[in-house]
């Protein structure tokens, strides 16, 4: 049976963050997280495990559970990508992952690669861990679309950068980089020496005509240098469960990640093991109806903008479920457009100054809401601008 993506959930209420933030009168576009109910086969295992009663500890680290033989054979399936279940690597999210993966491969003064504009948690991961950030613009065509600046990229490594932090696909500008991009970025951080720490938490969010690649894929010895996080809660829309992966097939880069987290980043927790357990065995069918709705509302942002935002553009993602508009020709919103859409049409959208160098004049909408829920917030920011 078809999934209902146009009902309406009320989320007000639930203790969620994205809902809970501004004035009830707001529309909130902006962190993302999905406004879908999760696949009913992962609330029908949720519910049967809360009715069991306990709760206590799960399986160790070092043990492998079915969870990692689903991550493992998903992964050949998907990407004809073979790794062992133990280089499967449970966390409770991509974030703590991230930020033990840069303390673990770099020292204070190091520094850390980054495309920007780039998603705020990784923009803090230099802060977070004593590093340098080393910073490549990317560039922006005349059509919007974003690719790599292969010069900038490559004075962007210094003597001390050790590490290239990956978002693959790009949050915020949607971008699922190609083959061959990936293959470039891989020679040159394996010809200076880089590790590579890829966040592909959105890899299962691509739409018709493009194909998400994990860079560790390419060849073993991208692979040995890699430590690749991924998650169930961007594709289910399970994030307050907490539950993270990384893949890291080196064993000897495992062991050094297994002892950077020693009694800081614990393991997921027994629900957030249980829903991704049936996430990954029978969530493909919602997937692929989820998908079909998300390319949908992709194209109904696209194409309202164009018609009814004067002076706003944007590109089409190749993938996640963020819209980045650019606002810089969109006369009293150029200047500060969150800061107008919230005023005047009371729209929440994330502030694109938060994503570093390049977001100034920018905002960045999700789009993985109800079509309604959607329609009334572009019809919103259309009558703000003619107001204005």
């Amino acid at each position: 049976m078809a999934h209902d993506f146009d009902r309406i959930t009320e989320r007000r209420g639930t203790e969620s963050n994205k809902w809970r933030k501004y004035d009830p009168d707001v529309l909130p576009l902006w962190v993302a997280d999905m406004d879908f109910a999760s696949p009913p086969p992962v609330v029908r295992a949720l519910r049967e495990r809360v009715e069991h009663g306990v709760f206590g500890y799960g399986p160790p680290l070092e043990q492998v559970t079915e969870l990692h033989e689903l991550v493992a054979a998903r992964l050949e399936r998907l990407y004809r990508w073979r790794v062992a279940p133990e280089a499967v690597v449970l966390l409770p999210g991509v974030i703590p992952g991230f930020n033990v993966a840069c303390r673990m491969l770099a020292a204070p003064g190091d520094g850390v690669l980054l495309q920007v504009p780039l998603y705020p948690p990784i923009l803090r991961v230099p802060g977070n861990c004593g590093l340098a950030a080393d910073t490549a613009d990317l560039a922006r065509g005349p059509d919007g679309r974003y690719v790599p600046d292969w010069e900038a990229f490559e004075a962007a490594v210094g003597p001390r950068t050790r590490v290239f932090l990956l978002c693959n696909p790009h949050n915020p500008v949607g971008r699922a980089f190609r083959r061959e991009e990936l293959e470039r970025m891989a020679a040159i951080c394996l010809g200076r020496g880089l590790a590579i720490v890829a966040d592909e938490i959105h890899g299962d969010l691509v739409f018709s005509g493009h194909r998400h690649t994990p860079i560790a894929s390419l060849a073993p010895e991208v692979a040995e240098r890699t430590i690749t996080l991924l998650a169930p809660s961007k594709t289910w829309n399970l994030a307050g469960l907490k539950c993270g992966l990384a893949v890291i097939p080196d064993a000897a880069l495992r062991a050094r990640f297994h002892a950077a987290r020693a009694d800081l980043v614990q393991t997921v927790n027994i629900l957030g093991h249980t829903a991704a357990v049936a996430a990954y065995r029978h969530g493909e069918a919602w997937l692929a109806e989820l998908l079909g709705y998300l390319e949908a509302n992709r194209d109904f942002v696209v194409d309202f903008v164009a018609r009814s935002l004067p002076g706003v553009r944007v590109a089409a993602p190749d993938a996640t479920y963020l819209a980045w508009l650019d606002c810089r020709d969109a006369g009293p919103a150029a200047a500060d457009p969150y800061t107008f859409f919230l005023g005047k049409a009371r729209v929440a959208l994330n502030d694109g100054r938060t994503f570093g160098r390049g977001g100034q004049g920018f905002v960045r909408l999700n789009f993985a809401c109800p079509r309604a829920t959607l329609a009334e917030a572009l019809g919103r920011m259309r009558r703000a601008l003619a107001a204005a």
